[in-house]
């Protein structure tokens, strides 16, 4: 057998051998490891599934928001869907609608206030007001039925998402049945297909809502209920960015300087959001790092004792001539050995992990083989790194003192 097998099967029996003490002394690796992966992985998949969703409904899509927006509830049931720190008002929303290149338009507008249905009171969704262009706006098809039109202006009409179908009547197709929202009975038309659900959005799951004309949303809140956001889409031939431009600064004048909202189009959506996943995966992973610090450190532990309690054995063999480089080398195999299988064992762990997301959430991890190579690249650095120290000393030891050893 050649030297370096002869040194690796040493390695691995050395594992065998020691099993609980083994696995704690990887256990630093095996956690580091899997940090790293699962971290990277979920924010990878996450940069993915907003740049899918934003592709979706199209670059040029403009967004109106206020600066901060937080999803909220009441004590009492009711549905009060989200907070805004400075909701944009009916002034607002017809600033928009009538920028010069805002081919549509459609508000957000939250309705606090009590949905019941033929299971009671719903409670776990969001009642929105909306114009008929909100379809084409979010790119999103009817399951069941249609959207109301501007002809349904002032009716107590309603299109669910699919969530809300299914809790208020326990059906799939509830064309024409009722529910009740602040003492009146609402119609509803149609059902709208499965949104994507998106992690770390500031939108509403629209699964959840129950979408009714905006001028009904107004008059049931005394033009009070607060618009969270504005959808444009600019003209044919207009240019997003110019027409963005036009909107804030149309916005600017109507509240006669800063109007505090936030104006961005798709590309710099997605911008903001992968540097806002990017500095948290960097973060998270440095964390992550500390773990691996640990786990090389604990191994340089171990195989300083190994050293020590094999003193003897180490005199041995340097008496039947073995040199410092082999004795050196023996514990440097053993201490990437049990390095590397931290490593391979925390992979399989992230695996693990990022499966049960994907199957359990709505996070869907993307792992790359990149991070996999150099996670374990890293693990195996660290038990070289930390085996020297331990490696080197029982190289130096003389043939007689070791033997001496007790």
């Amino acid at each position: 057998m050649k030297l370096p097998q002869a040194h690796l099967k040493a390695g691995v029996d050395v594992i065998r051998g020691a099993k609980f003490r083994s696995f704690w002394t990887m256990l630093g690796v095996i956690i580091g490891v899997a940090s790293v992966i699962m971290v990277v992985s979920i924010g990878e998949g996450i940069r993915q599934q907003i740049s899918g969703q934003i592709h979706h409904l199209g670059q040029n899509l403009i967004t109106v928001r206020p600066a901060e927006i937080g999803i909220g509830s009441a004590g009492d049931g009711s549905l009060t869907g989200l907070n805004v720190s400075q909701p944009l008002g009916v002034k607002d929303v017809d600033v928009i609608s009538h920028t010069k290149g805002v081919a549509a338009s459609a508000p957000l507008t939250v309705v606090g206030g009590k949905a019941s249905g033929d299971h009671g009171v719903y409670r776990d969704g969001f009642v929105l007001g909306t114009t008929s262009d909100l379809p084409s706006l979010l790119n999103q098809s009817m399951l069941y039925g249609a959207f109301f039109s501007s002809d349904d202006n002032g009716l107590n009409v309603a299109v669910l998402g699919q969530h809300v179908a299914e809790t208020m009547f326990s059906e799939d197709v509830p064309l024409g049945r009722s529910f009740t929202f602040h003492g009146r009975s609402f119609i509803v038309r149609g059902v709208f297909n499965q949104f994507t659900s998106m992690p770390l959005a500031q939108q509403a799951d629209f699964n959840n809502a129950i979408f009714i004309p905006n001028d009904v949303a107004e008059n049931l809140s005394r033009n009070t209920a607060p618009t969270y956001e504005v959808l444009a889409r600019p003209a044919a031939g207009e240019h997003p960015v110019a027409v963005e431009s036009r909107i804030r600064a149309a916005l600017s004048q109507a509240h006669g300087g800063d109007s505090g909202l936030t104006v961005a189009s798709g590309n710099q959506n997605l911008s903001t959001s992968n540097d806002i996943l990017s500095l948290l995966t960097r973060l998270i992973a440095g964390v992550a790092a500390i773990s691996l610090l640990v786990g090389g450190i604990g191994i340089m532990n171990v195989m300083l004792v190994s050293v020590a309690e094999r003193m003897h054995e180490i005199g041995i063999r340097k008496a039947v001539g073995a040199t410092n480089r082999q004795i050196m080398s023996q514990f440097m195999v053993e201490s990437a050995t049990l390095s590397l299988a931290g490593g391979v064992i925390g992979v399989a762990l992230a695996f693990i992990i990022d499966i049960l997301l994907r199957v359990f959430t709505d996070v869907q991890p993307s792992v790359s083989w990149q991070i996999v190579v150099l996670a374990v690249g890293v693990s195996l650095l660290v038990g070289v790194i930390f085996g020297t120290v331990p490696a080197v000393k029982a190289a130096r030891k003389a043939p007689i003192d070791a033997l001496r050893f007790e």
